[in-house]
């Protein structure tokens, strides 16, 4: 396992050294997304730190019946790594904040900390891959994280990813912003279902299934 860049080399990083590994311990924001041009997304702190609700299920749903174990990329605090296994799917998360890895142990789950473009376990053998509450923007390169993420599929297993309701295909600089200040910049991606699927193709990926489920934009995809 690699270590996280910041305790390599003493500088700070997104997610790990920012305020929101903060808001995760403390289970709450205020949390936004500062982009370069001074407007700012505001986070779903709350949202990420209570049980699984509404779209939600229609994801864990979605989960049963694969050829494999799901792998939640970007998992956060874990509620859908708890909710997984609730269902009876054998379930891993992956993030690069302690916190929320921690915070996934105390729900009863699993989770790793390092990168998604790390080396992890059983690459080639999950049958299902989440990339859920914008973790489609992980690396500012939605492409290379689409066929990354395709890479870890198992035959017959299903990437399930969250877009962006509106359509858009944008690549930002963007920074964590909590009441008492702001992490490091960094590089971050928001698409559509059609950008999306765009970034997809080239990896092999195509989709099996489109949903809008309590205001959320989801897709299904397969390895062609």
């Amino acid at each position: 396992m690699s270590l996280p860049t910041a305790l390599r080399t003493g500088t700070a990083e997104p997610w790990v050294d920012d305020p929101f590994g903060r808001a995760v311990r403390a289970g709450r924001g205020p949390l936004w997304l500062r982009r370069a041009d001074g407007s700012r997304l505001a986070l779903e702190v709350e949202r990420w730190c209570a049980p699984a609700a509404g779209a939600d299920h229609g994801l864990v749903l979605r989960c049963l019946g694969l050829p494999g174990p799901v792998l939640d990329l970007g998992c956060g605090p874990g509620r859908l790594v708890a909710a997984l296994l609730e269902a009876g799917v054998p379930a891993l998360g992956v993030d690069v904040c302690a916190a929320s890895v921690e915070r996934t142990a105390r729900l009863g789950g699993l989770a790793l900390r390092r990168s998604v473009f790390d080396r992890l376990p059983a690459e080639g053998r999950w049958g299902g891959v989440l990339l859920a509450d914008g973790n489609l923007g992980i690396g500012g390169d939605p492409a290379a994280l689409l066929a990354r993420a395709g890479a870890l599929l198992a035959p017959g297993g299903l990437l399930l990813v969250e877009t962006a309701t509106q359509e858009a295909d944008e690549v930002l600089d963007v920074r964590v912003e909590g009441p008492d200040g702001s992490g490091p910049p960094f590089r971050w991606a928001r698409c559509g279902p059609a950008a999306t699927l765009r970034h997809a193709r080239p990896a092999g990926l195509e989709q099996a299934e489109r949903w809008t489920s309590h205001d959320r934009t989801f897709l299904a995809l397969t390895r062609s």
